[in-house]
């Protein structure tokens, strides 16, 4: 006789996430007409902005690091949608998604990204460190699997206040096998927290197929702390809805950690420094961009649904653009910080000296 599952380990996507209902499941049924388009165009807005902050990388406006979420769109408008007030939002580099996907504003992500001191981070950060405390958005993080800890630590402070709210912590393929990743699985599980771990599987990090990097299927990890798990496709914005909401409700409600893998694709390479193509075929990329786009995807259903136009479409994108296009000039008209910018912002007694109450010297020369 085979041993049914625990409890804890029970996976809900088996039998499985109704795919062919997903737009039904309550998640997506108490959408408006309004809501469905509202996250349509934040996929788009996501889509164009990136698109023009690559351009503006190849013109030499950008410096650094560039990690583009072209072809994810899904997975973080879908997850993020979700947000109750108590909720929180934590991720890796590849955050410009996220950060507009919680409703931060293009000129200042832009403007971050040209390193100016009207950034979001005040051109101190760059594309990995975009935040929004405001938003419950803690940002985008440059060392890999580093957020998930402080994720978990924002669970821990939610549980501690005895406040009903989850932390959806991100992290891509690449980071399931850093040691801080299985310490903070650790602590989630033994100490029930309310985390949901979301591991965006892109399939490759960095220049490394998942095939060839990590063993076994990667939510499934989660089995060795007695944590549930579960599998989705992330190109359909639906599918998304519908299989996040279950683990965020159990987190808020039940204080119980989780881990979640998101199959979804990138269109450019891990950062637009890397090639595209040199480790995967260019027609892999294409059937992708062909069968499972997940901003074609959705405006396929909404315009099945009579809920989209094409007219509608059309002006979406145009609007997208437009505001993705006054954006870089909003942060190529910002100045850039000064020398003495340098040392604001670092410790919180130093840019308020009334109420400092250390001794010594803050800052080495």
């Amino acid at each position: 006789m085979s041993k049914k599952p625990s409890a804890a380990t029970e996976r809900p996507s088996e039998p499985g996430l109704d795919k062919a209902n997903a737009a039904l499941a309550p998640a997506n049924a108490s959408l408006s007409a309004e809501g469905k388009i509202e996250l349509y165009r934040l996929m788009v807005r996501i889509r164009r902005f990136e698109e023009r902050s690559l351009r503006a990388y190849q013109s030499k406006k950008i410096g650094g690091f560039l990690h583009l979420y072209i072809g994810q769109e899904a997975v973080a408008v879908g997850c993020c949608s979700l947000m109750g007030e108590n909720d929180h939002v934590i991720t890796a580099y590849r955050d410009h998604g996220h950060a507009i996907a919680v409703g931060m504003e293009l000129n200042p992500l832009m403007a971050e990204l040209y390193g100016k001191v009207t950034g979001c981070s005040k051109g101190k950060g760059g594309s990995m460190h975009f935040f929004d405390p405001s938003r419950n958005y803690w940002g985008g993080h440059g060392i890999v699997g580093g957020q998930v800890p402080l994720g978990t630590g924002l669970a821990y402070g939610l549980k501690y206040k005895g406040l009903k709210g989850a932390c959806m912590t991100f992290m891509g393929d690449g980071a399931v096998n850093q040691g801080a990743v299985h310490e903070a699985y650790n602590l989630a599980a033994l100490w029930n927290l309310p985390v949901v771990f979301v591991i965006e599987n892109n399939g490759y990090s960095m220049g490394t197929s998942q095939a060839r990097s990590s063993a076994g299927e990667l939510a499934k990890r989660a089995e060795g702390y007695g944590m549930k798990w579960g599998v989705c496709d992330g190109h359909n914005l639906y599918e998304v809805r519908a299989f996040m909401d279950h683990f965020l409700k159990d987190a808020r409600d039940n204080h119980r950690p989780s881990v979640v893998e998101i199959r979804t694709y990138r269109y450019r390479g891990h950062s637009v420094a890397d090639p595209d193509n040199t480790y995967r075929a260019k027609a892999e990329i294409e059937e992708y961009r062909r069968t499972k786009d997940p901003i074609q995807v959705f405006q396929n259903l909404l315009l099945e649904e009579k809920v989209l136009t094409e007219a509608q479409v059309e002006k979406i994108d145009t609007e997208a653009r437009t505001e993705a296009d006054v954006s870089a000039d909003f942060a190529e008209a910002s100045p850039f910080p000064t020398a003495a910018d340098l040392q604001k912002d670092v410790y919180w007694e130093s840019d308020n000296p009334s109420q400092r109450k250390s001794e010594g010297r803050l800052f080495f020369n």
